[in-house]
């Protein structure tokens, strides 16, 4: 089953290759919730090419599988990425230039209430 994730990244680490030909790279975001939390997640193999065009400080929903294992009596969970899209990039076309159907909606001069359009509040 897949999840998501929204936050901002902390830290991407360097791809760590093994003897067995199998790579991944690792990093960590930062949650924008009441209480951060700090995440890390893997990419693996061919998902190590999402992280390239990110930094530290961007925004991102991260889109990940979970994965548990059990090595020598022990037990681990994974967090395997396989996609990363940034999350300004959603807001940003919603908060563009206004269409023209927008700006006839806005009247520009004060309304019949002496101008309340509840859009001046000063606070």
């Amino acid at each position: 089953m897949a999840h998501e994730q929204t936050g901002t990244i902390k830290e991407i680490f360097e791809t760590q290759t093994f003897p067995s030909g199998f790579s991944k790279r690792e990093f960590v975001i930062t949650t924008d919730e009441r209480f951060p939390q700090e995440i890390k997640f893997d990419c693996l193999k061919e998902k190590i090419e999402l992280l390239n065009d990110l930094k530290a400080g961007d925004t991102v929903v991260v889109s990940f599988n979970i994965r548990g294992r059990q090595y020598n009596g022990r037990y681990y969970i994974d967090l395997n990425a396989w996609r990363i899209e940034s999350a300004g990039a959603q807001g940003e076309d919603e908060q563009g230039m206004p269409s023209s159907s927008d700006t006839d909606v806005v009247p520009e001069e004060p309304t019949e209430d002496g101008g309340n359009t509840g859009e001046d509040i000063p606070f």
